[in-house]
């Protein structure tokens, strides 16, 4: 297994490092910049796209400098696998592309920024093959595999340093794409979504997802993380037991509405910033071995500089 310099800093640091927030809803509605079908690697299709997306990252940067930490650098790829093909009008070479071209952009942003002495990892992104909120199928490792498999090499060839699984459903598919993140040499992070019950939308608890998917693999992934769910609908459940030690990251919602009230909603609802960064506060006293946070939907960058305040470091402020 190949560990990028980037990924192994990352593992050994004594500082939470920040990602970004929720990427899709805020191009859609903060930046006013539609996505079809929540897929932002349309983003990379016009020079417009390139420079909001430039932009975006670009806030996150300087939270990370201003923290003194290190920065997780996505690929806009959570909906761009090869299963995506159809949905968004494009051959699965062309989906395969884009993805090897998401990395691509990712590794000119680090380069052009390498001057603000923040270390980065390009994290290649793999999102659910279907509804990240109620599962269209629950696929076996073997299925999820042979879906994933195309997207996760194309990233690995392109450069991406590590492979992280966000907004899985189910440990199926979670299994599926770190056998083939392990299959092309890289390592990979697991993050599972959860209902309000703190709970995956298929009834399992957070443990035993994590305790699964672990079973399962000869190449565990480095860290879990939680993503798409309010602090509130999980922090219950991480009260006692060493599997918390498992999870290294959090991507929380900004808003208490359950998935099926975001999918109705017609406007944003941003939370409280202030809020949500005391909310982290409370996390990473819960989870000892948090590495990585950042945001997801309705979430952007006040509320991760407020998240970093609490966690990383006083001095983080908004860009």
């Amino acid at each position: 297994m190949r560990i990028a310099p980037s990924v192994a800093a990352l593992m050994a640091t004594q500082r939470t490092w920040v990602s970004d927030a929720g990427l899709e809803t805020d191009i859609i509605f903060n930046a006013g910049i539609d996505l079809p079908h929540f897929a932002s690697i349309t983003l990379l299709d016009s020079a417009e796209g390139r420079e909001a997306l430039d932009a975006y990252f670009e806030r996150y940067l300087v939270i990370a400098k201003n923290a003194g930490t290190g920065f997780l650098l996505d690929s806009a790829t959570w909906r761009s696998g090869v299963y995506w093909a159809d949905t968004l009008g494009r051959s699965k070479d062309d989906m395969l592309r884009a993805s090897a071209n998401a990395v691509s952009h990712a590794l000119l942003f680090r380069s052009r920024n390498e001057h603000e002495g923040v270390p980065m990892v390009i994290n290649g992104v793999v999102g659910p093959a279907g509804d990240g909120y109620q599962p269209d199928a629950l696929y076996t490792p073997e299925e999820a595999y042979a879906i994933h498999l195309p997207q996760v090499q194309a990233m690995a060839d392109a450069g991406a340093e590590l492979i992280s699984a966000i907004t899985i459903t189910h440990p199926g598919e979670a299994i599926g794409i770190a056998r083939a993140a392990q299959d092309v040499g890289l390592p990979c992070v697991v993050s599972f979504t959860v209902e309000t019950d703190g709970r995956l939308p298929t009834g399992e608890t957070i443990q035993d997802a994590i305790a699964e998917t672990d079973f399962s693999l000869s190449a565990k992934p480095i860290y879990y993380m939680i993503n798409c769910a309010h602090p509130d609908h999980f922090s219950g459940e991480l009260g006692e037991g060493d599997w918390r030690l498992r999870i290294g990251g959090v991507r929380a919602n900004a808003s208490r509405m359950s998935h099926a009230e975001l999918d109705e909603a017609e406007e944003l609802d941003d939370g409280d910033p202030q809020e949500f960064g005391a909310l982290y506060g409370a996390l990473a006293e819960l989870l000892p071995n948090l590495r990585v946070i950042g945001g997801c939907c309705g979430s952007d960058h006040r509320h991760i500089a407020c998240a970093a305040h609490h966690v990383v470091a006083p001095a983080a402020t908004a860009a």
